[in-house]
């Protein structure tokens, strides 16, 4: 099976050592995306509501790169600082998924890089 990676100006290049995006074979795995700005790779609103709105073009950016849209994505992970969030995080991440929502997690974590309130990661299938 052949790795791939996927490279793309409309998310926030990558502020570690990771791809923001691997194929192997036909499934995609998205690393998680925090809120970051991809012109000036700065953290990017003040609410829950803003940083998951950011987060979601973040992933919406990478899954166009690689050909592929919301509806490919077979399973996600959620991260927030605070659950108490988890609703105003459903409502946003829920309007990308017209059918078929994917298989999810959600878990609260102690931090997020720069202080992120949200992160989200995804693995898109392209079959």
């Amino acid at each position: 099976m052949s790795k791939e990676t996927v490279a793309t100006d409309r998310a926030p290049q990558a502020i570690g050592a990771y791809s923001q995006a691997v194929w192997a074979g036909d499934f995609l795995f998205l690393s998680g995306q925090i809120p970051l700005d991809p012109a000036t790779g700065s953290l990017r609103g003040n609410t829950i509501a803003e940083q998951t709105e950011q987060v979601m073009e973040n992933i919406a950016g990478v899954l166009e790169a690689a050909g592929l849209h919301f509806g490919n994505v077979v399973k996600s992970t959620i991260y927030l600082v605070d659950l108490a969030d988890f609703a105003i995080v459903n409502e946003i991440y829920g309007k990308r998924f017209s059918a078929a929502p994917p298989a999810r997690s959600t878990v609260e974590v102690k931090g997020l890089p720069r202080w992120a309130l949200v992160e989200i990661e995804m693995v898109a299938w392209r079959g």
